[in-house]
């Protein structure tokens, strides 16, 4: 593993305000959108009253040209707006120029170790059972990359969009092509209201402060994803400790860093193939959990020294959404080839699959790339990526809304988000459709927007951010 401390002078910034302190610094992140799900990560913001329609020419409060491809979620803090993205640069790479494309035959550096690829066991889950779920619609493995990627994390100004500052972090050379609908900057920042968190996965894992100063970096080696599809998971972090999933075909394990140096707090391995969940950090009793999704298993952490709490076996197979915590429990779900829902305790000890320690189970339909939203007690999510509506009770698992077509939405990569009894659902297209909260499916308005959206929406106060293959709207009423 490589690790690097950039002290002043050494980060790689661009900065029209480089010395200007941001606003940010001590502001609650409770009230703005630290990570790609949310404050508590479960896609809603309960104190916020968005607009409920909008369209090119109503309520968008401005609207800017992102530079380069990404589909990572913004996140918000203060009076500032952050977002990931990878450029394409013209510089093309030679041969000693590129990162190596294939594995290392030689044991290299841990955290750089090749395995075999695991298969799903255990539990009610995994490809063989049941479903008809649908794959993401495209391909990967095509040709490699050739021209170096600018990765870049840029600043706006909340008030305005006005560009505040961009740090490129590293330009590298992918050495995989990815999912032809994934992109080089699919996972999300994340904050502590204090710093800057960024992983660009096998590019590097960075920090940086507020006004784009790069603090430190850590490169945990080269992931070898299932069938190229690329990478995606972003990191989570609580109280000093960032936690980075890193589960591929090679050799998985999922680390814990400290949040000031970048110094390596844990690490366990993982038996485990490709995956793109973010996981869910949450405390309950005195003891704070690391919540991961997995093909195999669902598996919890000791935050503070990385110890195995509990798992789960049971889940389908390429596991994409991200956890929910209700009341006591944690819910996971998985949508590829086969469909699994599953309700935990977080007071569950050891290996708890097929148990009556299992809250309660589902398995007729669950989403494949979006995360569910939790609103209230109620959950909301699409089966696989298709427009099709699915609620279930939180506390029970009891059905609430069966599958239902959403008038207008075809195909979902984005995970939905609610307020103000509201519960938006964006499809690929730019579409998205607002719903109102409770036990059946009312539409009360469909927006459409110019250009293909991929990212999970953010709401902070009256605002929504939402960004396209190409910009980043903040949509507020006018």
């Amino acid at each position: 593993m490589r690790h690097t401390i950039l002290f002043f002078g050494l980060a790689l910034l661009a900065c029209s305000s480089q010395f200007a302190v941001s606003s940010a610094v001590g502001n609650d992140v409770n009230s703005d959108w630290p990570q790609w799900r949310g404050p508590d990560a479960s896609g809603s913001a309960l104190e916020s009253n968005p607009p409920t329609t909008w369209s090119e020419s109503e309520n968008i409060l401005w609207k800017i040209d992102v530079p380069g491809i990404g589909s990572s979620t913004p996140i918000i803090l203060g009076d500032r707006v952050y977002v990931s993205t990878a450029v394409k640069t013209e510089r093309v790479a030679e041969n000693q120029d590129a990162k190596e494309q294939t594995p290392q035959e030689t044991a290299p550096p841990r955290g750089e170790r090749r395995a075999e690829r695991g298969r799903p066991e255990g539990g009610r889950g995994g490809p063989e059972r049941g479903g008809r779920g649908r794959g993401r619609g495209g391909r990967g493995g095509g040709a490699k990359p050739t021209n170096f990627y600018d990765f870049l994390v840029i600043a706006y100004d909340r008030a305005n969009g006005e560009e505040v500052w961009r740090t490129s972090v590293t330009q590298e050379v992918p050495h995989e092509a990815g999912h032809n609908t994934n992109t080089f900057a699919s996972s999300s920042p994340v904050t502590d209201g204090e710093k800057l968190y960024m992983s660009f996965g096998s590019r590097g894992v960075f920090c940086l402060d507020l006004n784009g100063k790069q603090l430190w970096s850590v490169d945990l080696g080269q992931m070898q994803t299932r069938a190229q599809f690329g990478e995606g998971s972003s990191p989570a972090v609580h109280q000093g400790t960032l936690v980075v999933p890193w589960d591929h075909e090679g050799e998985s394990f999922i680390v814990a860093l400290d949040a000031a140096t970048g110094e390596e707090k844990w690490r366990q391995s993982r038996d485990e193939q490709t995956t793109w969940s973010t996981p869910l950090i949450t405390e309950y009793e005195g003891r704070t959990q690391v919540i991961t999704n997995g093909s195999k298993r669902v598996r919890s952490y000791d935050l503070a020294t990385g110890e195995l709490i509990w798992e789960c076996g049971g889940q389908a197979g390429n596991p994409i959404p991200s956890p929910v915590r209700f009341e006591d429990n944690v819910i996971v779900m998985t949508g590829y080839r086969g469909y699994a829902i599953y309700s935990i305790p977080l007071s569950a000890k050891g290996d708890i699959t097929d148990s009556d320690v299992i809250t309660w189970v589902e398995e007729d339909a669950a989403p494949y790339v979006p995360s569910p939203v939790l609103y209230k007690g109620q959950l909301y999510f699409v089966k696989s990526n298709n427009g099709v509506l699915v609620s279930r009770q939180a506390k029970s698992g009891e059905l609430v809304i069966d599958q239902t077509r959403l008038p207008d939405i075809s195909s979902v990569y984005a995970s939905p988000v609610a307020a103000a009894d509201h519960v938006y659902f964006t499809g690929r297209d730019g579409t998205t459709l607002v719903l109102r909260h409770g036990d059946e499916l009312e539409a009360i308005a469909t927006n459409k927007l110019d250009d293909e959206i991929d990212a999970s929406a953010a709401i902070v106060g009256d605002q929504i951010f939402l960004r396209s293959k190409s910009h980043l709207y903040c949509i507020g009423n006018k």
